[in-house]
């Protein structure tokens, strides 16, 4: 009976010995997910070019607020190209985020409202683990539209938007 209870008791100390590794890296990886997001950030402020596009997956994948704005990476880099030359790009400051990971600790997610010159965006998207580092896999900057006012916007955009939906629809 004594051996059970050894034997018990030291994988009981096994396991939370693992549940607290996996609880610091946990919040490893959420603090490196949160530098990432905020370097994406700076690097587009400061018109860093080649330090933007860095921090993407080389197949990422970015959807802008724009209906037809979809783009794979090389696309989104031709696209930006010109703001980054004008030595301006954008000015993005995280006003609040939250960044969950999968159980293997390679793949997580996150959304965050965003301060920008649009007033209130959403960005969310994917973050997977390559090496060391984590790189955006997928980004969705959206903009937010207040209740109060979502009758009026929808008729601003009708006529654009439903010519992209015909075009969609064909």
């Amino acid at each position: 009976m004594l051996i059970v209870t050894s034997s018990f008791y030291s994988c009981k100390q096994e396991a939370t010995a693992n549940a607290q590794a996996n609880t610091k890296d946990t919040a490893a990886s959420v603090q490196q997910i949160n530098a990432l997001l905020d370097s994406l950030n700076a690097t587009a402020a400061r018109a860093d070019y080649n330090a933007y596009f860095d921090l993407y997956a080389s197949d990422a994948i970015f959807t802008g607020t724009d209906a037809t704005e979809r783009w794979e990476k090389p696309a989104f880099m031709q696209w930006a190209k010109p703001y980054f030359d004008k030595g301006k790009a954008w000015n993005f400051s995280a006003l609040q985020r939250h960044v969950y990971l999968d159980s293997t600790g390679e793949l997580a997610w996150f959304d965050e409202l965003l301060r920008t010159q649009m007033k209130i965006c959403r960005g969310s998207g994917v973050v997977v683990k390559q090496g060391d580092d984590w790189k955006i896999k997928q980004y969705i900057l959206s903009i937010t539209m207040p209740n109060a006012v979502q009758d009026a916007a929808t008729a601003l955009k009708q006529p654009i938007e439903d010519s992209v939906i015909t075009s969609l629809t064909k």
